[in-house]
């Protein structure tokens, strides 16, 4: 009996022990953790905001068609280059047989006008030799006249236009073959041989037959979280990472920030354009995806230590300096420049000091 109570008493004392010595070392750092130490550097700090969008050409223009019809032949494919003037595609006019009857029928009646006011006008030249209609008559019945004509040839010229796909007016010729109104690439066409294709008027706006654009000029077009459009201006130097250009930079400059904001999903963000000099080494095509690394500040050969050692209380800024093996002092810094990652030291510690990682408690 008296065995087991010693027994008992033993088994109690040690656990009393681990437990006491558990408690003594709660909340400890870890001795590796506690002897972690970094050194403060010379170094660079970039303050960047990120923007997230595509690559597009500063001016992108939509070709239409002046003529009704379908389309006969296309001359280019997208991706080519064509100059101003060249031959785009061919549109085969494809008027109803009402629209060709019609046409004629009008051809027909201002003949018949014409004819009858040209017999008239040799009665009415007749009269005005000897004085017996006024000069404001005689004006008069010229105008008619004249009007009559342009109504004629405007006819036979509509009649042309729908049979031929081609004619001239003044000094102006229309025809069925369009042309590039600019030197540049093909970037899409949304029309194949025998569509139909629909005019471009002041009534309505016309079928969109192809894309184009010169490419020199080129935007990124993204948003930039309203948190950081504040500290934008334009004029700024962006760095660019196309994705589908993983080991190219592409370098820009900030060129306009909304003036009104953007809300997706309650998010809360601000359109802006980055300006894409030509003199680029990569290759870039419209629709690439990038991010855009606006640099609001850079500083260079300036004191840096990592931000995670240093602990924050209101606006002032402390670290941990190592005394010897086993005591440490904490100590009151002035920062600058952060990027999140690394922070500035602006006082307080000089190049290869040596700082206290801060303490990791251990899990129990």
């Amino acid at each position: 009996m008296k065995n087991k109570k010693i027994l008992i008493a033993s088994v109690v004392i040690a656990v009393l022990a681990i437990a006491g010595f558990i408690f003594v070392n709660n909340g400890k750092p870890a001795p590796d953790a506690a002897s972690a130490r970094v050194k403060v550097a010379k170094g660079k700090i970039v303050d960047k905001a990120l923007a997230v969008g595509t690559i597009e050409p500063e001016n992108e223009i939509s070709v239409k068609s002046k003529v009704s019809g379908v389309v006969k032949k296309i001359f280019v494919e997208v991706g080519s280059y064509v100059k101003a003037g060249d031959p785009l595609l061919e549109v085969k006019p494809d008027p109803t047989p009402v629209e060709v009857a019609d046409a004629r029928r009008l051809i027909e009646m201002q003949e018949l006008e014409l004819g009858m006011l040209g017999r008239n006008r040799v009665r009415q030249e007749s009269l005005y030799e000897k004085k017996l209609i006024s000069d404001k008559e005689h004006d008069d019945f010229e105008q008619k006249y004249r009007e009559s004509e342009l109504r004629l040839r405007m006819a036979k010229e509509k009649l042309t236009l729908l049979q031929s796909g081609r004619t001239r007016i003044g000094n102006t010729e229309i025809e069925s073959v369009i042309k590039s109104p600019i030197s540049g690439f093909m970037l899409s066409k949304t029309i194949e041989v025998g569509d139909p294709v629909t005019p471009l008027s002041s009534f309505q706006e016309g079928t969109v037959l192809m894309k184009m654009a010169n490419m020199e000029n080129l935007l990124f077009k993204g948003t930039v979280d309203e948190i950081d459009v504040g500290k934008l201006k334009e004029g700024m130097e962006v760095e660019l990472k196309v994705g589908a250009l993983p080991n190219d930079t592409v370098r820009g400059t900030l060129k306009m920030i909304s003036l009104k904001a953007e809300k997706k999903e309650n998010v809360t963000s601000f359109p802006i354009e980055i300006l894409i000099p030509k003199s680029q080494k990569a290759k870039l095509r419209a629709g690439y995806s990038a991010n855009a690394s606006i640099i609001i500040q850079k500083k260079e050969n300036i004191l840096t230590i990592p931000e995670r050692v240093v602990e924050f209380r209101g606006d002032s800024a402390f670290v941990r300096v190592p005394l010897g093996a086993e005591k440490s002092e904490e100590k009151y810094i002035k920062t600058g420049l952060s990027d999140a990652i690394s922070i500035e030291v602006k006082s307080g510690l000089k190049e290869g000091d040596e700082l206290l990682e801060k303490a990791v408690k251990q899990i129990q």
